[in-house]
C-alpha cells in the first residue's frame, strides 16, 4: 500500500496530548496501523512530552492515586495503547474494527440520495463521526469547513482540489479550504470522516440538503 497523504503535524501532537475529540482519535489510531509513516511520528512525539514531563517539578499527588492508575491499566495489552497491524489483511483497520466489526458491506446503511449513503458511528461527545459510501462518478457537495475535517480512505479513491486520495491516505483540513471530493474509478469509495463542526455547503443544492443529511 503507497500512502502519499499523511496527517499535519499539529493533528499528530494533539493525537499524543489526548486533545482530539474521540472520532478524530479513532481515525488517527486507525491511520497509524497502516502508515508506519506517521506511527513512527507519534511514537517521537510521545518520547517528547516524556521527556518535558521529567522536566517539569513534581507535585504531590492524593492518596491512592497509583493504585487507581494500576487498576484502569489492568488486563490492557501493549497493542492496545499504540495498535500494530501492519500485516492485517481486512480492509478495515483494527482499531476501527473494534467499533464496527471487519465487514463494510455488513453496515446497516443509510441512503442520503444522490449515490451516497453514510453509517453513524454514534460515538457522542463533540463533533460527528461516519462512514461515507460514494458510487463511481458521485461528488460531495461544494462546501467549506467551520471546523476541522479528517477523513480516512478505506475503499477506493475520489480527486478534489488537493489532489487525488486513495486507500490508507488521509485528508486533514480545516476551515481554510474548500472542496468538492469526487469518485474517480469505477468502484465506489468509502471513507470514514470526523468532523469537530458542522461543514458548511457553498451551493444551492447543498446547502437545502444539508438539513437532512446531517452534514
Amino acid at each position: 500500500m503507497k500512502i502519499s497523504h499523511h496527517f499535519d503535524d499539529a493533528t499528530l501532537v494533539a493525537y499524543s496530548s489526548g486533545t482530539l475529540t474521540k472520532g478524530m482519535a479513532l481515525l488517527v489510531e486507525s491511520h497509524i496501523g497502516m502508515c508506519e509513516q506517521c506511527m513512527e511520528q507519534i511514537q517521537t512525539s510521545n518520547r517528547i512530552g516524556g521527556d518535558l514531563l521529567q522536566s517539569i517539578r513534581p507535585v504531590a499527588m492524593e492518596s491512592g492515586c497509583l493504585d487507581r492508575f494500576l487498576a484502569m491499566l489492568d488486563g490492557v495489552e501493549m497493542d492496545e495503547v499504540m495498535p500494530l497491524e501492519a500485516s492485517r489483511k481486512s480492509e478495515v483497520p483494527e482499531s476501527l474494527a473494534a467499533v464496527i466489526g471487519d465487514d463494510l458491506d455488513a453496515l446497516e446503511w443509510k441512503s442520503m440520495g444522490l449515490g451516497v449513503q453514510q453509517y453513524d458511528l454514534k460515538l457522542g461527545g463533540v463533533g460527528a463521526t461516519r462512514l461515507l459510501r460514494i458510487q463511481p462518478g458521485v461528488s460531495v457537495p461544494h462546501h467549506t469547513h467551520t471546523g476541522n475535517e479528517l477523513t480516512l480512505i478505506l475503499r477506493g479513491s475520489y480527486s478534489d482540489e488537493i489532489g487525488r486520495f486513495q486507500v490508507g491516505d488521509v485528508a486533514d483540513l480545516d476551515d481554510q479550504l474548500e472542496h468538492q471530493p469526487i469518485v474517480d474509478t469505477d468502484q465506489e469509495c468509502i471513507c470514514l470522516i470526523a468532523t469537530d463542526a458542522p461543514l458548511k455547503f457553498s451551493g444551492l443544492m447543498g446547502k437545502l440538503v444539508q438539513p437532512f443529511i446531517g452534514l
